[in-house]
């Protein structure tokens, strides 16, 4: 008989991510999943309105945070997790290969010596399999690359937090042509995912709606993704699905935030180093991406 689980989300309608907080209603502890921070880009100013809905809802079921976990290095949004760790406290995680990322990204936005591409800007580096507790939950990580080189799935209980690999059935699945994606791999790592038991709960990172569906959804399951996911569902083969990710993703623009967004999210929500002024800068690498 698993144990109860309680999960809430956010979804912010500006960059149309889904956080979450899932908590262990027997112990009260908790954790925070790819948690947002406000950006403005047109006047390079930060915002802690989504995170403060997080923080309200932590502090008001007298929940006690022990991880901010993230998925993936997000391209759309820059991470509330620094923040949220000094107003909750908790543990910032993320999968072990951020070490890819990282090199990648230091060679974009030419950083110097002094950024390590060890992962030591985050707390803990999950390798694939390794388990851990939320509360009496027991939580183990997936290594599910393509979208990013790092990108993994949390089975927490009887739940799947995919972040970007899958969506909702009728939007599909993540792009892969960032440095470091690969549609085979993708591929590959969803099958890890739906070979889950068919019932387990599956939470995605975002929705965008589509023209049938305008209600912004995130919960689904298994065996729905199955179904009827319209890039991925049962039936679909490999090399089909390498070639509509290939066609796909040439009619794609980049995230309006990937620049500013990886720069904060390799050192973990945090900004680049203040320079002499005492003003933070974030760098736009001309013809890179």
């Amino acid at each position: 008989m698993p144990y109860p689980l309680d999960i809430q989300p956010f979804f912010d309608p500006v960059t149309n991510t889904v956080s979450y907080v899932t908590s262990d209603p027997g112990t009260m502890e908790c954790a925070i999943i790819d948690p947002v921070l406000d950006f403005d880009p047109r006047a390079g100013r930060l915002a802690t309105r989504s995170a403060k809905s997080i923080v309200d809802y932590v502090q008001d079921h007298n929940l006690t945070t022990r991880w901010i976990l993230e998925t993936h290095v997000h391209a759309d949004h820059l991470s509330a997790a620094e923040h949220l760790q000094k107003v909750l406290g908790g543990v910032i995680g993320i999968g072990d290969r951020i070490t890819d990322v990282q090199r990648i990204f230091a060679d974009v936005f030419n950083l110097k010596a002094d950024f390590p591409v060890d992962g030591s800007q985050f707390d803990r580096l999950f390798h694939d399999g390794e388990t851990f507790t939320i509360g009496r939950i027991p939580a183990r990580v997936l290594h599910t690359p393509g979208h990013t080189p790092a990108c993994v799935t949390y089975l927490v209980g009887d739940a799947a937090f995919v972040g970007d690999a899958l969506f909702m059935p009728d939007y599909g699945t993540a792009r892969t042509d960032f440095p470091g994606g690969d549609a085979r791999r993708l591929f590959r790592s969803i099958q890890r995912i739906l070979a889950l038991p068919s019932s387990t709960r599956m939470f995605v990172g975002h929705d965008y709606g589509t023209p049938d569906r305008k209600r912004f959804a995130w919960e689904t399951t298994v065996e729905e993704q199955r179904r009827a996911n319209v890039h991925v569902r049962l039936g679909v083969d490999e090399d089909a699905f390498v070639l509509m990710r290939a066609n796909r993703d040439t009619t794609l623009e980049m995230p309006a935030l990937i620049l500013p967004s990886v720069q904060v999210n390799i050192r973990a929500g945090r900004l680049p180093a203040p320079e002499s002024n005492g003003v933070h800068y974030l760098k736009i690498p001309i013809g890179v991406l």
